[in-house]
């Protein structure tokens, strides 16, 4: 441990906001901070009961006292203006003896959590104060560490965030292509108006035909067709091995999806699985071990999570997979569903939750385009998701290292001189 952090609590070093919206007459956004759950990071307003809001200032957190969200933040930096928050969460800011990026990181680290699940209070809901909050004590080290640490991380940080960038303009990029040939319709058009197709090569622009033709989802390309999504595609489902026998969870060998495991993905692939399943475990599983490549589509709690699995995966009964092999790839029907999401919730039912069965889904009409198009996209498109995909794992990675490094730089573990050698490029 560093010989120079010094020893205090919280509350010296923290001060808590009792400013009132109502008496400002403030009405402004909450902003939340990356990674981290609770505040939106969009504008939220708040038009009526503002004596019940607090105002949250650059500089200061907004941190959810409730147990059931423990651990969420927000955080304003001085780029952004003055916002409420609501009740449920204590309001602080910062001291000139602590940096606000060090304390943000600080409230990420285990050291934190643990202490305010032991301090909270509360039988049904249990919550904690400002009040308890101050008695928390910790390491500071000097203003000089506290802007080395918060840069190591930050970086990571950045990094991610940036990868991250990358992977959503990619997508972007992906889903625009498919819009294009096959909703809009837009090299058809084109050649039927004797144009060349904006952007595309002359061996690609000479597979699409250049009129069109009656069908009963209406005008479609000549020589294209219409026919159940589920005569062009292979679709199955999953299960949960017996959760009380054990030896279908130990020991944890292969992945097993839930849709939860695809609620906090910012891109379309799924890299990794919360839990685990055995040998074992997997054979109570009716599709089995499905290969890389599948497309996950969150069929209940809710419907329309999608994902492109990039590990042999196992999955439980809210999904309807769909595997490499049929007239229509995987990659083909993230951007299939995604555009016909509509059509798929409107097929759904339930008493308890809503669902989409694999008997509902089969028979939604589908325009199909000729095999040699089909390549192409596939060929096109894939080449961009082999990008994202590199992006998403790169930013795993760095993900981990940021939660491996930040507990030990945070309590003085780790010192800086141990670290400093990290670049990014």
């Amino acid at each position: 441990m560093k010989s120079d952090w010094t020893s205090v609590k919280l509350g010296h070093i923290t001060t808590e906001s009792i400013q009132r919206a109502a008496k400002n007459g403030v009405i402004g956004p909450v902003f939340g901070v990356e990674r981290m759950a609770g505040l939106t990071t969009q504008p939220r307003y708040v038009s009526e009961h503002l004596d019940r809001y607090k105002v949250i200032k650059p500089g200061m957190f907004a941190y959810n006292p409730m147990r059931l969200n423990i651990g969420s933040i927000g955080y304003c930096d001085d780029s952004i203006p003055v916002g409420l928050v609501s009740p449920d969460y204590v309001v602080f800011g910062c001291n000139d003896i602590v940096i606000p990026d060090f304390l943000s990181y600080y409230i990420q680290s285990p050291a934190w959590s643990e202490w305010v699940m032991s301090a909270g209070t509360g039988s049904v809901r249990t919550r904690i104060y400002f009040s308890e909050l101050a008695k928390m004590p910790l390491l500071l080290p000097t203003l000089g560490e506290q802007i080395h640490i918060t840069t190591t991380l930050r970086a990571l940080d950045d990094k991610i965030a940036a990868n991250r960038r990358i992977s959503a303009t990619l997508d972007a990029m992906a889903q625009t292509i498919f819009k294009s040939w096959f909703v809009d319709f837009d090299p058809v058009h084109a050649k039927a108006e004797e144009r060349i197709p904006e952007g595309m090569d002359a061996t690609t622009a000479e597979l699409f035909p250049d009129s069109f033709e009656e069908s009963d989802l209406g005008l479609i390309p000549k020589g294209w067709n219409v026919k159940p999504i589920g005569d062009a595609i292979k679709i199955v489902g999953g299960a949960t091995p017996d959760t009380k026998n054990s030896t279908y969870w130990e020991p944890a060998v292969h992945c097993w999806a839930t849709p939860k495991d695809l609620s906090g993905i910012s891109a379309p692939v799924i890299l990794d699985t919360e839990r685990k399943v055995s040998d074992k475990g997997i054979t109570k599983i009716g599709s089995g071990l499905l290969p890389v490549g599948t497309l996950l589509l969150s069929s209940r709690a809710p419907i329309g999570y999608l994902a492109l699995t990039q590990v042999p995966i196992g999955i439980n009964q809210g999904y309807i997979a769909i595997p490499p092999g049929g007239l229509l790839s995987p990659l083909y029907m993230l951007f299939w569903c995604r555009q016909n999401m509509e059509n798929i919730m409107s097929r759904a039912n339930g008493s308890t939750f809503m669902e989409i069965s694999k008997r509902a889904f089969r028979p939604i009409p589908s325009i199909i385009p000729s095999p040699d198009i089909i390549s192409i996209f596939e060929n096109v498109v894939g080449t961009l998701f082999e990008s994202l995909i590199a992006c998403e794992k790169e930013a795993q990675s760095l993900a981990t290292l940021r939660d491996t490094l930040l507990p030990r730089l945070i309590s003085g573990q780790l010192r800086i001189p141990e670290s400093s050698e990290l670049t990014l490029n």
